[in-house]
């Protein structure tokens, strides 16, 4: 095994650490370290998404059982978000294309985390079922068609508009996240989907990256430094994207 891979590996579990720390399943920095390390686009899309499957359900899990969790603000985005992520799971795009469309996803990305780590929300307001639906369903559409399960544009949503604090956003997000990758997977399914002969080794990396970033997350504390750092990463692979 080389020293480029052994370093592949190590990022990859800090990106699942960090992204379940604030219940996300971290698809938008497994493609972005899949792009760093020039791994096919036709194997980023499902690999991304079944190690948001493994992660995202462990997050959700700790961020439920700190009854942090919200059905009533869930359940909108997940009805319109489930069938759209899996038409977008259909949809086929040039590899080109696909790669500056995720390279604008991963911008998004380190956005929310240099910008809404520590974001306040001093009044919860009451959520909008319609526009709950709105935006569901157009998260989920580009959730498929690029391999994400669609938190990292969800929590940014949830905490402008001040429907949820940062625990219930981090809760939210994470089931977000997994119901529309079985959804958007499932998509891909049935078109055909290539998987990386070291996929197990894969989901083990990230389902323990997921299990102490999830348990810090929603128990204890967050890494506002190390966040930082994988912000710079997202826009370095962002920049490599974009500018192909």
């Amino acid at each position: 095994m080389t020293h480029e891979l052994y370093f592949f590996y190590c990022l990859l579990l800090l990106v699942a650490f960090l992204y379940a720390s604030v219940g996300h399943g971290g698809a938008s920095g497994y493609l972005a370290l899949m792009a760093i390390f020039s791994i096919a686009p036709n194997v980023m899309k499902p690999t991304a998404l079944l190690l948001n499957l493994f992660v995202s359900a462990t997050s959700f899990i700790q961020f439920y059982r700190a009854n942090h969790f919200k059905w009533k603000i869930f359940l909108p985005f997940a009805i319109a978000s489930i069938p759209m992520a899996f038409l977008g799971g259909l949809v086929l795009v040039n590899g080109t294309m696909y790669k500056r469309m995720l390279g604008g996803f991963l911008l998004i990305s380190a956005i929310r985390f240099l910008v809404f780590p520590n974001f306040k929300v001093a009044e919860i307001k009451k959520s909008n079922i319609a526009l709950s639906l709105l935006i569901g369903a157009v998260i989920g559409l580009l959730s498929g068609m690029i391999g994400i399960g669609g938190g990292i544009i969800l929590s940014p949503v949830l905490l402008l508009l001040k429907w949820t604090d940062q625990k219930q956003t981090a809760a939210i997000s994470a089931a977000f996240i997994f119901v529309n990758s079985v959804s958007g997977l499932a998509g891909q399914i049935s078109k055909g989907i290539h998987f990386s002969e070291d996929m197990l080794l894969y989901v083990v990396i990230a389902f323990a990256g997921g299990l102490l970033g999830s348990y810090f997350g929603a128990i204890r504390f967050k890494q506002p430094v190390l966040k930082n750092v994988l912000a710079v990463v997202l826009i370095m692979a962002a920049y490599k994207l974009i500018n192909i």
